[in-house]
């Protein structure tokens, strides 16, 4: 992995010196200057050995010193600002934030209550709102001595180099520990501790309690178990707990038990990393080269920086929309620190190219039939600030946001707020909309607080009639559908929509097939416990949150969406990739084949054959109404069952039908051919009402839409003068 540090901070406590690398809360960062040379003597049942083990080697950034060690030149960090990642550390993380190291396998000298156990000393756990609750967010010692610890069995010999140390999650509590011993067992009953030359080491903790800060071992140990030993603390008067979030770095030693490479090498061939803008853009290359006919790549915009939001199209006609096939997307890094989603999105098209060319039928079958769209970072402004910073360093925040500071998931337009109004003020409920709401004037304003990346979405959701899609998140393991905003402003409350039952039914299409989510005896991730709720929940029930995409996209265009939280763990380390594909695979591919749920169809003039663009389908019961795109055809997703629909158009008579929706995979045939209505009778309509209602909202958002694209034109005119105007004064 790659990112870079701008602190690199050398101590020598008493003894020869080693390495702790801090990383501040925001600003990207200097290189690691690291030097792991050997291992510690392996020793068992509390008696060292002689055998020495020694360290693999492994790449490193090397700061170069310019006056003193551990100092970088301006121009130095500069270049290697400009040049390196973060630094690859020789052993990935044993997997205290991911959950892959078990409660039982963390245990402490002491704590003060459930809710600040061991198992919550985990890097980046974050705490429930109430002090005192059973989800607190760390590892707090009951008592407040230097004899505190908090133990990890790694259940096997591990050659341990390294530790991540936060302090405590809480916005009631300030909770750091500034230094700490680290000792070593396989028995738990001789400890070892941690050297620097003959002395015991003292390492730098935390000065805040959110950002990580990394200390490497001068040498690496091979044990069993680790503890973390704090020394000093924040007092606080006399009030200060010991309290702690941890991740401890270390290779594990091969197992004699595993003698097959299949046991852990991971089935599909992909490329299981992470990728930083230009890999991404390179990746996205090669798929196309590989599978020229079905793909196809294009840009919707550009971030605030200039980079390019890229989408890979996949279809087996590609670069244009075919009667009769629905439009499916994928969109992954709305927050730019999430990063699963990119790499899931990145691995979906490696996969789908490769099982294609070898004649997979169901991929052939979702590749003929779909047209797909990945947009694997909305947001690459924020992915290059985490990335930079590397898996473990980047914290729980770094990146979320976009170079504006522009939280994307609440930057839609609010159209929630308008509909309920609405409703509340109108009496008559035949008059109201409910579908196609029109953007508010306010927010296509060139003084809108609106992020290119969302201006940029938008447009693309006008320009391709999506029928399904999904925004992908990280940091939690469940999945949420709309709406995501309360009706009355509450913290949350279940605030369902008018297809309530199908979006449900989406929830659980992938929830169930994730292998993590659907493992009843998993933990929850941080401060809730979504295994209740069958790992599906209602967005607003969960939490409010105004402007999000999802409710934009149901309430403006005919495409429903749900959010995946896709891992506790919101940058997994690179070696856990292969793993997360795994859980997520079949999750992926079910939930693009419900696209094909429901009815589908085309709108025909009687007289002519001619597709009737903008006719709306309207299902009996169901207050939520779409609409035919350009061509005629339409696609309403729906449960199996009997539905009776409607198809009405401007100036023609409204048709009616009975359509059965069964469990095929394929969608029922639904076509309506509609009679204009007579000139005379036209006329006659057109005088009563002095304008024609029901094309009122369509117009209005038309005008609106065009109005976005001139200001963004606008925007981006004024940010490319700003740019050649600072290139011609350089």
């Amino acid at each position: 992995m790659a990112g870079f540090l701008l602190i690199t901070v050398f101590l020598c406590l008493n003894c020869g010196s080693f390495l702790v690398v801090s990383r501040p809360a925001v600003t990207p960062t200097v290189a690691l200057n690291s030097a792991l040379t050997s291992a510690e003597s392996l020793f068992s049942a509390g008696k060292p050995s002689a055998t020495e083990v020694p360290a693999t080697s492994h790449r490193r950034s090397v700061s170069k010193p310019s006056t003193a060690p551990g100092r970088l030149s301006e121009a130095a960090g500069k270049k290697e600002r400009e040049e390196e990642g973060p630094p690859e550390l020789e052993c990935p993380p044993l997997g205290l934030e991911s959950l892959k190291v078990k409660d039982a396998q963390l245990r402490a000298s002491s704590y003060k209550r459930r809710g600040l156990g061991p198992h919550r000393g985990r890097l980046n756990i974050q705490s429930g709102i109430e002090d005192g609750d059973i989800y607190d967010g760390a590892w707090c010692a009951q008592h407040r001595d230097k004899k505190q610890w908090l133990e990890v069995d790694a259940r096997q010999l591990t050659r341990f180099t390294g530790v991540v140390l936060q302090g405590r999650n809480s916005i009631w509590s300030w909770d750091v520990v500034h230094t700490y011993k680290v000792q070593f067992s396989n028995d738990t009953l001789v400890w070892k501790p941690c050297l620097n030359g003959t002395e015991e080491a003292v390492f730098e903790g935390n000065q805040d309690a959110e950002t990580p800060v990394l200390a490497l071992f001068n040498t690496s140990t091979v044990a069993r178990y680790i503890r973390i030993n704090p020394q000093t603390w924040y007092q606080n008067g006399t009030k200060g707990d010991i309290c702690l979030r941890a991740e401890v770095l270390g290779c594990a030693l091969p197992d004699p038990n595993q003698i097959y490479p299949w046991q852990t090498e991971p089935t599909d061939k992909l490329d299981f990393r992470h990728h930083n803008y230009k890999e991404m853009r390179k990746l996205m290359k090669s798929v196309h080269e590989t599978c020229p006919d079905i793909t196809h790549i294009y840009t919707i915009g550009k971030s605030y920086t200039g980079l390019k939001l890229y989408v890979m199209e996949i279809s087996d006609n590609p670069g244009k929309h075919e009667l009769g096939e629905p439009e499916f997307r994928y969109v992954a890094g709305m927050h730019g620190n999430e990063v699963l989603g990119r790499e899931l999105l990145l691995s979906l098209m490696q996969y789908i190219c490769q099982e294609y060319k070898r004649g997979d039928q169901r991929i052939v079958r979702l590749v003929k039939e779909t047209r797909i769209h990945l947009l694997p970072s909305m947001n690459p402004d924020g992915y290059e600030m985490a990335f930079k910073k590397g898996s473990e360093l980047a914290g729980w925040a770094l990146g979320r946001y976009s170079y504006e500071g522009i939280d994307m998931n609440h930057n839609f337009a609010d159209l929630n707020s308008g509909m309920w109004t609405a409703i509340e003020l109108e009496t008559d409920r035949s008059k109201l909309i409910n579908h196609y709401f029109p953007i508010p004037e306010q927010y296509t304003t060139e003084e809108a607080f609106v992020a290119s990346e969302t201006r940029a979405v938008i447009s693309w959701m006008q320009n391709i009639p999506f029928v399904l899609g999904a925004n992908l998140h990280g940091g939690e393991l469940v999945v949420t559908y709309p709406y995501d905003m309360t009706r009355d402003w509450a913290p949350r409350e279940h605030t369902p929509t008018p297809d309530e039952s199908f979006f449900r039914w989406l929830a659980v299409v992938y929830a169930s097939t994730n292998q993590v989510m659907s493992n009843p005896d998993r933990r929850p991730c941080h401060n809730k416990d979504f295994l209740r709720y069958n790992n599906i929940i209602n967005g607003a029930d969960w939490h409010n949150v105004p402007g999000s995409m999802n409710d934009f996209s149901y309430l403006h265009t005919n495409c429903f969406e749900v959010t995946v939280e896709l891992s506790c763990d919101k940058f997994p380390h690179a070696s856990e990739l292969p793993v997360e594909w795994e859980n997520n695979r079949e999750s992926l591919l079910t939930y693009m084949e419900q696209v094909h749920r429901g009815i589908k169809g085309v709108v025909r003039d009687k007289d002519t054959g001619a597709g009737i663009a903008d006719a709306i389908i309207k299902v009996d019961d169901i207050d939520h109404h779409i609409r035919s795109v350009a061509d005629g055809d339409y696609w309403r997703l729906l449960n199996p069952g009997e539905y009776r629909v409607t198809a009405t158009a401007e100036g023609y008579l409204p048709s009616s039908r009975t359509c059965q929706v069964m469990y095929d995979h394929y969608p029922t045939i639904c076509d309506f051919r509609l009679t204009k209505v007579p000139k005379q009778r036209l006329k006659e309509l057109l005088a009563k009402g002095g304008k024609l209602p029901k094309d009122l909202q369509l117009r209005l958002r038309q005008l609106r839409m065009r109005k976005l694209r001139v200001t963004t034109k606008a925007i981006n005119q004024r940010r490319a003068a700003a740019a050649a105007r600072r290139a011609k004064r350089v």
